[in-house]
């Protein structure tokens, strides 16, 4: 079994309880090896003085470009980017960095939504996670791995593994109809073929999920994040989705 330790909080520099900022935090993460796994920490304002409530959980999966060892790369795409111009969220927003030359391992993202949902109070009935190219690749595969725990899912310019849905039984076939899912990608897109966000949408639909929801721009190339996260609608269908 995979173990989390925190061992090192890197910066709180201008943090105060009652702001929402972006920290750094890492952790050791015992797999077939020990290593730090890397991540962007934002609490949503109110976190610090409202003790009673217990909060809506986004994971946002980074591209290719920001792995590496250096959390400030993390911030140039998506939920990060956007925090550090001072969006705010209503949401705990963790964002890893994979390390360079890996790609995301479910494994060792499970194990970091488990350190999440007992570190911080965080609502396990409105878990998210999104993420863009590689990203979203690993948001579909920790979306169907861990259906039964993400209350919705919002993959961009990725794909998966359609074999995945159709392994889906039981308990977690049922859970993975009722997933909330909104996947995006650029019919221009010439780095991750549209079609593989489509194959994963119709596998879907063949499964005998009812609603999930699949946005094409037309004249967007690989770049279809830009616009999926300054869209205000995206975050409020997050919302919307809660496990029971």
């Amino acid at each position: 079994m995979i173990r989390f330790s925190l061992v090192l909080l890197l910066a709180y520099q201008g943090f105060s309880f009652g702001a929402s900022v972006q920290t750094q935090e890492s952790i050791t993460v015992q797999k077939t090896r020990e290593y730090k796994a890397r991540f962007l920490l934002y609490l949503p304002e109110g976190y610090r003085d409202k003790l009673d409530i217990k909060w809506p959980l986004l994971i946002f999966l980074h591209g290719a470009g920001e792995r590496g060892d250096d959390l400030n790369k993390v911030k140039v795409h998506g939920p990060p980017k956007l925090i550090e111009k001072g969006k705010k969220f209503p949401f705990v927003v963790i964002s890893p960095q994979c390390p360079k030359g890996k790609k995301w391992d479910d494994e060792v993202l499970s194990e970091l939504l488990d350190y999440a949902c007992k570190k911080y109070r965080v609502d396990t009935s409105r878990l998210y996670l999104t993420g863009l190219s590689m990203g979203g690749y690993g948001s579909w595969s920790l979306g169907m791995a861990l259906c039964d725990r993400f209350a919705a899912i919002a993959p961009i310019c990725g794909g998966g593994s359609f074999i995945d849905v159709y392994n889906a039984s039981g308990a977690k076939g049922k859970a993975l109809r009722s997933l909330g899912v909104w996947a995006f990608h650029g019919a221009k897109d010439t780095v991750v073929p549209v079609g593989e966000s489509k194959k994963m949408v119709d596998a879907l639909r063949k499964f005998g999920h009812s609603a999930p929801k699949l946005t094409i721009y037309p004249n967007a190339r690989h770049d279809s994040w830009t616009t999926t996260y300054d869209n205000a609608e995206l975050y409020r269908w997050l919302l919307e989705h809660q496990r029971k």
